[in-house]
């Protein structure tokens, strides 16, 4: 995969993307405030909406951490990584190695939701692919706070044999984040029934306003890449759903060109689309599109790029 991070021509925003956390902080407990008074269905409508809109925002920086663009000091961009993704809710390093994992496997057969092969399980390629596209998938990644602190024991390989592809991932966790995924959990856990005591909300609130930010993130996580060719970098598309919110969203949408480029910082990425691949497709339609289900293929694409995330 190419990287032209090193030019200075693509260099962090690292004044902008600190700007960025501290508004999307604000916003964030500005939804909350809404959630603790909230008493009727449409209002808590409207928060569910703005915390999609600003949860999202706040996802495109834990990624840009997760490329170590979010800060030049490897310290301090993880350390922001790690706090904002308490707000995701999930560990950092967890969700870390989960990212770096898909832009090595996108679109071979360990990462090709939308298709199914001789030997697969039909039914469970059919459940993870709408539990992508409606929203469970989020429930999953969040359940796994419990399940690093509580059970343990339930990240095993052996244990997904009827799902290879999840299998490989949790056989590739690198052993030494164990404790640091542990405490992030714990972190998480504790920040969020914090808030929810302390500022009063109604658990039920608090649940249907996240969950408006929970649908959405796992909605998009394979609208860019369903139905896409073969390739672990080509394989995705650049799409757009509204100027601003492009904007809000630090430009994820150009996601093509990230996977190309992936260590360019989210600033950089729209010139850089506009020279290589100026075709955008509008998120909605392709969102739409997936409904179709997977669909039975005999053509099998190698990961070619195996092993621990280990830095």
């Amino acid at each position: 995969m190419s990287s032209i991070a090193s030019d200075k021509e693509f260099a962090i925003p690292t004044t902008l993307n600190l700007l960025v956390i501290a508004l999307q902080l604000c916003a964030m407990f500005a939804i909350f405030y809404g959630a603790s008074v909230a008493n009727a269905w449409w209002q808590l409508a409207l928060l569910a909406l703005a915390f999609a809109v600003v949860g999202n925002s706040v996802y495109s920086i834990i990624h840009e951490a997760e490329h170590h663009m979010l800060h030049p000091n490897v310290v301090l961009n993880d350390f922001l990584g790690a706090f904002m993704a308490l707000f995701f809710p999930a560990p950092y390093h967890l969700l870390r190695q989960g990212h770096l994992c898909h832009h090595r496997a996108n679109r071979s057969d360990d990462e090709a939701f939308d298709l199914y092969f001789d030997g697969d399980q039909p039914i469970v390629k059919w459940l993870k692919f709408y539990g992508i596209i409606t929203g469970v998938y989020w429930v999953m990644v969040v359940l796994s706070n419990i399940v690093v602190l509580l059970f343990p024991f339930l990240v095993k390989k052996q244990l997904y044999e009827f799902d290879e592809p999840f299998a490989k991932f949790v056989e590739v966790l690198d052993p030494r984040y164990r404790w640091l995924i542990k405490l992030e959990a714990f972190l998480v856990i504790v920040l969020h029934a914090t808030i929810i005591w302390g500022m009063g909300i109604p658990f039920w609130n608090y649940a249907i306003v996240y969950f408006g930010f929970g649908f959405s993130w796992s909605a998009m996580q394979y609208v860019h890449h369903c139905g896409t060719t073969r390739h672990v970098t080509d394989g995705t598309r650049n799409l757009w759903i509204f100027g601003p919110v492009d904007r809000l969203w630090l430009h994820h949408n150009w996601h093509l060109t990230h996977h190309k480029q992936p260590t360019v910082p989210w600033i950089h990425l729209p010139r850089l689309g506009q020279q290589q691949d100026p075709n955008r497709g509008f998120l909605p339609w392709y969102y739409l599109k997936m409904w179709r289900g997977p669909r039975y293929t005999e053509k099998h694409v190698e990961n070619r790029y195996t092993g621990r995330v280990s830095k």
